[in-house]
C-alpha cells in the first residue's frame, strides 16, 4: 500500500483519469446555485444532475474533479472517530459513454496499482436483484474477470447496492461499492459488507444509472446510460497512512497540532478532551470552506448562514473547555487555510475576510453569553423550588444561544438543578422537526427542472441586469440564489436598503424585457470570449475551458448552467414580494411570477 498524501491522492486521481479521456474540472462551489433543495454541496454528482439528466456539458462526455462537500446533517454526532461535516469527493463521470467493463476494470487498476493495495484485502458487493430489476451478474463477472474470488464478491440487496432516484422519479441504478478487510475477525458466518461489525470498509462505490423510475413505479432502460463513482478523500487517506480516524491524516494533523499548542492540551490525552480538539478542528475546517468559497456566506440566522454560526460557536464552546483564548480559532483557521492552499487557492486569497468573520463571530457569542447570563438570573429570580425545567432550559439554548452545559454548571453554582432530561426531550422534538423540514428540502431531488422553476430561474437573470442598471453599481453581484417552483430567491452584494422607487423599477426592467419577449439563446464559449462579450459571471477555477452563456436581447448575457425558458415572454408578469437583509452587505429578494 502507498503512504500518499492528499496532494498526492488528489493529482494520483486526476492524472489517473486524464490519462483516459477525461477532462478535469474544478470543484464546484459548495452552495449550490439555483438549487432548492440542500444547502451544501453534498457529493461530487450534486453539481452535476443537469448533465446525468442529459443536458451537454461544455468539457464533454467523460469527466473527473475533486468536490468540496458539506453534510450537517449530523453536527451533533461530530467528535467521534468517523463523523465529519466537511469533505472532499473523488469522483468521474461517464455521460452516455463508457459503462461497466471500461469502469470496473479501472476501478480495480487504480486500487492495486495506483494505490498499492494487496489485491487479497478487496472485496466488492453487486446488486442481487428483485422484482423491479435483475441480478448484476454484469459487474460480478467482471470483478471476477480482474481477479476477486466468487467468496468475496457479495450480492446485496437495493438498500445496500442501488443509487436514486435523488426524487421520486428519474434516473437510478444499481451501485458496485468496493471494501477493504480491516484484519478483524468475522462477526458470524454470514459476514458481509452489509454488516456494521466493521470487519469490510467501503473505500470506493460506482454507480451504473442505467434505469428511470416513472411515476408508476415502472424502472425502464435509460436512453443515456450514466456511471458517477464517488472516493471518499479522508477516508482513503486514512487507509494508506495506516491510521484509526481520519483525524490522524495529514488533512488534520496541523490542524490539530495547532490547536494543542493553543490549548496546552494533548489530543489522545483522554476522551473529553481528544473529542473537544476534533470537533474544533472540524467545524474550523468547514467554517474556512464556507466563508472561503467563492459564493461563501457569512454566519447568519437562516440556511447556510444559521449552520455556519452553529458550527462556529460550537466550536468557541470546546474552545472555552480547553482553556483557549479569544482570537485563538483565527489562528486555528489561518492553519486551515495553510493546509489546503495549494488545492484551494481561493482560501489563500480570502484568509483576511476568513479570519475578520470567525472573530467578528466570536464576539458576537460573548454578547449571547452574556444576555444568556442575565436571562439565567432572570428565570432564577421566578423559579419555585430548586429545578430549572427542561422548557425553560432549552429556551435559553434556543433564543439565546446558551449552551446547556452552561446552565447547568450555572444552577449548580446557586443549589439548583436542571432537568436535562426534560431540556433532552425538547431538544429531540426540536430535531426531529428540523430534520423534516430538511426532508421535505431534499424531497423534490437534487434539482427541479420544471417549466416552473426554469421561468424562474430566467427572471433571475433578468433581475441581476436591472439590479445593476437601477442601484447603478457594478459591484451588485448574485451571492446565492433559491428557486422552487413557487418562487425565486435572491441574495446579492449592497450595503443598504433598497428604496420603494428603486424596487419599482427594477420590476418595471423585468417586466419590459419579459413584454419583449426575446429569445433565451445559449452558446458555448471560452472564458476569455465570455468576459470580452461582457457576460456576467464569477470569473473562478470553477469553469472550465468552455462555459454556457445565456443572453437575452439586450437585457441580460449570464454564464451559467441551469434550466431555462426558450422566450422572456414565457415568464408572465414579475413581482417582488420583499426586499430585506440578508447577512452583512448582503440583500435578499424573494419574488414571483404571476
Amino acid at each position: 500500500m502507498k503512504k500518499l498524501t492528499s496532494n498526492q491522492l488528489r493529482t494520483r486521481w486526476t492524472e489517473f483519469f486524464a490519462e483516459r479521456g477525461h477532462a478535469v474540472i474544478p470543484s464546484a462551489s459548495l452552495i449550490p446555485e439555483n438549487d432548492p433543495t440542500v444547502l451544501f454541496t453534498t457529493a461530487g454528482m450534486h453539481p452535476l444532475v443537469p448533465y446525468l439528466l442529459g443536458e451537454k456539458h461544455p468539457a464533454g462526455v467523460r469527466l473527473c474533479d475533486v468536490q468540496k462537500c458539506v453534510r450537517t446533517g449530523d453536527i451533533d454526532e461530530v467528535g467521534d472517530a468517523s463523523h465529519c461535516t466537511f469533505f472532499e469527493m473523488l469522483g468521474n463521470w461517464s455521460l452516455g459513454d463508457y459503462f461497466k467493463q471500461e469502469m470496473i476494470g479501472w476501478s480495480w487498476k487504480f486500487l492495486t496499482e495506483e494505490l498499492g493495495i494487496d489485491p487479497q484485502l478487496l472485496s466488492v458487493s453487486v446488486f442481487a436483484g428483485d422484482d423491479d430489476c435483475p441480478r448484476d451478474e454484469e459487474s460480478a463477472n467482471l470483478w471476477a474477470q480482474c481477479g476477486i474470488p466468487k467468496e468475496r464478491i457479495f450480492f446485496l440487496p437495493k438498500k445496500n447496492n442501488w443509487w436514486g432516484p435523488a426524487g421520486v422519479t428519474g434516473p437510478c441504478g444499481p451501485d458496485t461499492e468496493m471494501f477493504i478487510d480491516t484484519g478483524k475477525p468475522a462477526c458470524s458466518a454470514d459476514c458481509s459488507p452489509a454488516c456494521d461489525c466493521g470487519k469490510y470498509l467501503e473505500i470506493w462505490n460506482d454507480v451504473f444509472m442505467q434505469y428511470n423510475k416513472t411515476a408508476d413505479g415502472k424502472f425502464e432502460p435509460l436512453k443515456q446510460k450514466n456511471v458517477d463513482t464517488g472516493m471518499g478523500l479522508e477516508r482513503t487517506l486514512a487507509i494508506l497512512q495506516g491510521v484509526k480516524t481520519v483525524y490522524e491524516t495529514d488533512v488534520f494533523q496541523p490542524i490539530i497540532a495547532c490547536i494543542e499548542s493553543l490549548s496546552g492540551k494533548k489530543y489522545g490525552a483522554d476522551e473529553e478532551t481528544t473529542r473537544a480538539i476534533r470537533i474544533i478542528a472540524d467545524h474550523m475546517r468547514t467554517s474556512v470552506f464556507i466563508l472561503g468559497d467563492e459564493r461563501g456566506v457569512t454566519p447568519g440566522n437562516v440556511d447556510q448562514g444559521y449552520i455556519l454560526r452553529r458550527l462556529i460557536r460550537r466550536a468557541i464552546r470546546y474552545a472555552k473547555q480547553l482553556g483557549m483564548n479569544s482570537g485563538d480559532l483565527a489562528q486555528v483557521c489561518s492553519t486551515v487555510v495553510d493546509v489546503y492552499r495549494d488545492a484551494y487557492p481561493e482560501l489563500s486569497a480570502g484568509r483576511e475576510k476568513i479570519l475578520e468573520e470567525i472573530n467578528r463571530e466570536e464576539e458576537r457569542f460573548e454578547k449571547a453569553l452574556t444576555n444568556g447570563i442575565r436571562e439565567f438570573e432572570k428565570l432564577c429570580g421566578y423559579l419555585v423550588g430548586d429545578t430549572v425545567s427542561g422548557k425553560a432550559a432549552f429556551k435559553l439554548y434556543d433564543t439565546y444561544g446558551f449552551p446547556i452545559e452552561m446552565t447547568v454548571e450555572l444552577a449548580k453554582e446557586k443549589g439548583l438543578k436542571v432537568n436535562v432530561a426534560d431540556f433532552d426531550k425538547a431538544f429531540a422534538e426540536h430535531q426531529a422537526k428540523s430534520h423534516a423540514g430538511a426532508e421535505q428540502k431534499f424531497k423534490g431531488g437534487l434539482a427541479d427542472n420544471s417549466e416552473a422553476t426554469a421561468r424562474l430561474h430566467t427572471a433571475t437573470h433578468l433581475m441581476h441586469r436591472a439590479l445593476k442598471t437601477v442601484l447603478n453599481d457594478e459591484n451588485v453581484n448574485q451571492k446565492g440564489s433559491n428557486i422552487t417552483e413557487e418562487r425565486l430567491r435572491f441574495d446579492f452584494t449592497f450595503g443598504r436598503p433598497m428604496t420603494p422607487e428603486e424596487v419599482q423599477e427594477v420590476e418595471r426592467l423585468v417586466n419590459e424585457a419579459i413584454a419583449a419577449d426575446v429569445p433565451v439563446v445559449c452558446e458555448e464559449m471560452t472564458v476569455d470570449e465570455a468576459k470580452a462579450q461582457g457576460a456576467v459571471g464569477l470569473f473562478a477555477s470553477k469553469y472550465g475551458e468552455k462555459v454556457k452563456v445565456y443572453t437575452m436581447g439586450k437585457f441580460s448575457k449570464e454564464i451559467c448552467g441551469g434550466p431555462h425558458a426558450a422566450r422572456t415572454g414565457e415568464l408572465g408578469h414579475f413581482k417582488i414580494l420583499k426586499e430585506q437583509s440578508s447577512s452583512a452587505g448582503v440583500r435578499r429578494i424573494k419574488a414571483i411570477l404571476e
